[in-house]
Order: C-alpha cells, then structure tokens, then sequence
C-alpha cells in the first residue's frame, strides 16, 4: 500500500500559508485602538501598511536565492522566528517609527513562504500533482484565510485586547515551528518516515534536476534570460493589481457608492473571497488535468491566459452599469476568475527554472509585492482625481487582457526537459 506522507508535508505548507495571511492583515482590525495608542495619523497608517510591502518585495527577490541553496526548512524556521518577533512587538511598538520598522521586518520574514512552498512542492510532488497542491496553496489558502481571518482576529481582539491579539499569533506562529521540526523536510529523501516505494512513485514524474536536495549559487544570468519567467512577472502583477485594489479599496468602494454601513459592508465583502475559493480549486484541477493530457509547460499559461480574460471581462458590467447587484456579481466573477490563476504562477515558476525553483518564485512573488505598492496608490489617485472608482475598474480590466495576451501569445514551450531516468511506476495513486 502506497504512502501518502507527501501530503503531510503540503498541509505543513498550507498551515503556514493561512498564519502567513492572517499575520499580515491582523493590523487592518487593531487600526483605531493602535492608532490612539501611538498617536498615528491616517497618512501615517498608509505608510506603515505600505513598509510591509516593501519589505516583503526586496526579500522575496533574496530568499528565492537563500532557500535554494539552504533548503525550505531552515530558511522557513527562520522567518518564521523573524515574523513571529515582529508581531511580539507590535504591541510595544512606541511610535510610527517603530510600527513602520517593525512592518519591514515583518515583511521580510514573511516572505520567503511561497518560494520556500514552490521548492517543496517541486521536491515533493509529481509534476501532475503541482496545479492542485500549488492552487490549494497560493490561492484557496489565501483567499480563504481572508475569509476566516476577520472574525478570527476581531474575537481576539475582543477576548485578549488588541495587544493581546498579536501576542496569541506569535503563539500561533512558534506552535508551528515547533511542528514544522518533526514534519518538514527539503526532500522526500532527508524524512525517514518516507517509504522507498513513495519515493520512487515521486521520483518517476520529475526531472532529473528536481531529485537534487539543494543548490548553489543562483545563475541570476540564466534566470534573468528566461522569457517565460519575465512573462509570468508581468501577468502576475497585472492580476495583483485587482487583487491589492480590491482587497484595500472594496470596502470603501461599497460604503462610498452604495451608503452601505460597516455591517453591510462585511457581509457584501464576502462574496469576492468566496468565489476566490472556488476559483483556484477548479484552477487546480484544471491545469492539472489539462497537462495530464498533453504533458506542455504552455498549457499552463493557457490556462492562467483563458482566466486573465474572463476576469478582465467580469469588470465590464461594473463599469457600464454600476448598480449594486451588478457590482457584486461583476467584483465576484472577476476576483474568482482571477484567483483560477492563483497556484498556477508558482508551477509555471517551477517550469521556468526546474533547478532553481525558489529563486523564479521569488522573482513572481516580488513582481506581485510591486503591484501591492503600485494598486493602492494608483487607486487612491483615481478615486480623489474623479470621485469615483470606474476609472480604476477600467485600469484593471486593461491589465488584465494584457496579462492574459502576454500568456496565450508570447510564451515559448521550453525545451524538452530532463527526466528521471528510475523506471516509471503507475500513475494511479
């Protein structure tokens, strides 16, 4: 009977994923008692949020690199130590200098999670298992965490007080850690809880390169030559663009245009999250089945391209007849439509860059990082220029067509990869 264990591993990933999200926005919820504690004004607050987006840009690009050559465990342990220190602090913060510092380290320690989780998903799962656990990762993760991750923190808040809130997910945080010590491993060869015969079913549907434990050096040279990487960039922030815009401008979109209340606002803001949870597991098991079919990189890229234009698409009811049902409809169909794409960026990385896996994601992770400093900012502009948001929608459609372009028109399939040469086994599991 075959073992499963590799999936033990993917659901240490998607823990950390969940916490990773739920740490980030926990701020949003502690804003007013925070912000008369410290005294920080509105501007200021703006800026704090921004800092962790900056932090998180700049080491996304460095941890590819790092977990690469050390491994998703220690650089993972690490982070989290770094993430779980920032949010101990928070509390104790002082001031807007420190909450602005306090942000950056944040940032920095969060972001190695995705390209840590893509090497261990190459390391660990068959090349048709990828869409699924990846789509399970960087998008019902998310997007579900976004879901739970209100009423998780607002009860902390009313339970332990906001400095208390911080201080039970930095608990959460080090549970995981500790965890992690017994469960995560870079290879299926480093856990002696792996069966010869799980690893060899693994072993029977990767490339030779993705066998190895660690790397060297990155070859920046080559990784910066790739074509199809600087396109997963770019289609990647052209789909953060709606994602950072909706998810720091929907609420006041909705109370702004409609007159709707906090309470209101809650319950309408639901509905895009939600669809963005059945969109990535129907992008997970599409772009897994699609590949099974004809083995090509580039089918990956056809699906990311067929969503970019159904969710470009969705917003031109919202633009054209902005009534509330409309919007509601139109924002859902467009963020679910969207987040289809949400693991598969961190596969077409993997495809991009087999031996270096976690230095492409990085390089995508930190082009999303981008669009979260450039959409808010981009959006605030709009939204005080023209008192309205159309004008915003219009720049996400637009983004989003041209992303899905780049995917179905400019991308080349690789050349023939190198494959394990261990007999192959049933692909029935």
């Amino acid at each position: 009977m075959r073992k499963h264990f590799r999936w033990v591993t993917i659901a240490t990933i998607l823990v950390l994923i969940v916490i990773n999200y739920i740490d980030r926005s926990a701020i949003s919820y502690a804003v007013a008692p925070l912000s008369k504690a410290f005294g920080i004004s509105t501007t200021q607050y703006g800026l704090i949020s921004s800092a962790f987006s900056v932090g998180y840009l700049v080491f996304a690009l460095l941890s590819g690199p790092l977990v690469d050559r050390f491994g998703p465990r220690r650089v993972l342990l690490a982070g989290m130590l770094i993430w779980s220190v920032a949010s101990a602090i928070t509390p104790v913060a002082g001031g807007f200098t420190g909450l602005l510092l306090i942000r950056i380290l944040l940032g920095a320690g969060e972001a190695p999670a995705f390209p840590a989780a893509t090497r261990t998903v190459s390391r660990w799962l068959r090349q048709s298992e990828r869409g699924f656990a990846l789509s399970l990762i960087g998008g019902v993760a998310v997007s579900g965490s976004l879901l739970i991750g209100g009423p998780i923190v607002t009860q902390l808040i009313d339970v332990a007080g906001w400095r208390g809130m911080f201080w039970v997910l930095t608990g959460a945080g080090l549970l995981w850690a500790v965890a992690a010590l017994g469960l995560l491993y870079n290879t299926p060869k480093d856990n002696p809880r792996v069966s010869e015969e799980e690893r060899a079913y693994i072993a029977a549907d990767q490339r030779a390169e993705e066998t190895e434990g660690t790397h060297g050096p990155v070859d920046w040279k080559r990784l910066l030559a790739n074509r199809n990487l600087w396109i997963i960039g770019a289609g990647y922030f052209a789909w953060g663009f709606m994602f950072w815009g909706f998810l720091y401008w929907l609420p006041q979109y909705l109370q702004q245009s409609y007159g709707l209340n906090l309470k209101q606002v809650g319950a309408f803001s639901i509905a895009p999250w939600a669809a963005g949870v059945v969109g990535a597991v129907l992008g997970g098991l599409v772009v897994d089945r699609v590949y099974a079919r004809n083995r090509r990189v580039r089918s990956r890229f056809t699906v990311i391209g067929v969503a970019l234009l159904l969710s470009g698409a969705s917003l031109v009811p919202v633009i054209v007849a902005p009534t509330l049902v409309t919007a509601l409809v139109s924002i859902s169909l467009g963020v679910g439509f969207g987040f289809i794409t949400g693991g598969i960026w961190w596969v077409a990385s993997i495809d991009a860059a087999p031996a270096q896996p976690a230095s492409a994601a990085g390089f995508a992770d930190a082009a999303f990082a981008l669009s979260g400093i450039v959409a808010p900012s981009v959006m605030g502009f709009i939204v005080t220029g023209t008192g309205t948001f159309t004008s915003g929608f219009v720049v996400m459609c637009v983004l989003a067509v041209l992303g899905a372009l780049l995917m179905l028109l400019c991308t080349r399939e690789p050349a023939a990869s190198r494959v394990s040469g261990r007999r192959e086994v049933p692909a029935s599991d």
